[in-house]
């Protein structure tokens, strides 16, 4: 499925909509290149949990968590891209989000693998806005697309 873009605007009104169909147990890998979007989005996502305050990449703290009373539903925002080892991987324990929590993470590929229940949406360049596409695994059912 895809899903067109119009600008910044549109992609973290649809990271809203999406934040609001998120459960404990989900995970949001988001695919794409340097500056695609991927921010934006998971800034929407929040959003869309109740958050208010600034999102910034986690580049450089890997994870940044956020919880109550700020949002619903408590999340992970982590962005991958600096990661090299594998073992530093196993060190975050991401899986632990996932007990009463979510993810939402940036440059999934350099995990060694995904859980089956993860939402796939790659982000792309497309004029001024972006192209989204998204693999739908099954637990997503009756959630998708968010509206």
């Amino acid at each position: 499925m895809s899903v067109a873009l119009t600008d910044s605007a549109a992609t973290e009104a649809f990271g809203v909509a999406l934040g609001r169909k998120l459960r404990a147990g989900d995970v949001i890998a988001l695919f794409g290149d340097l500056g695609a979007g991927k921010t934006t989005l998971a800034r929407g996502i929040l959003r869309g949990l109740g958050y208010t305050g600034d999102v910034a990449s986690p580049t450089f703290p890997i994870v940044q968590a956020y919880g109550s009373p700020d949002t619903r539903l408590p999340v992970w925002h982590v962005d991958l891209y600096r990661t090299e080892d594998p073992a530093e991987l196993e060190e975050l324990g991401l899986d632990d989000a996932l007990e009463g929590g979510a993810l939402v993470i940036e440059w999934p590929e350099r995990l060694p693998r995904l859980w089956p229940q993860a939402l796939r949406l790659t982000l792309a360049a497309n004029g001024p806005g972006r192209a989204l596409t998204a693999e739908v695994p099954p637990a997503w059912g009756g959630r998708w697309p968010p509206t």
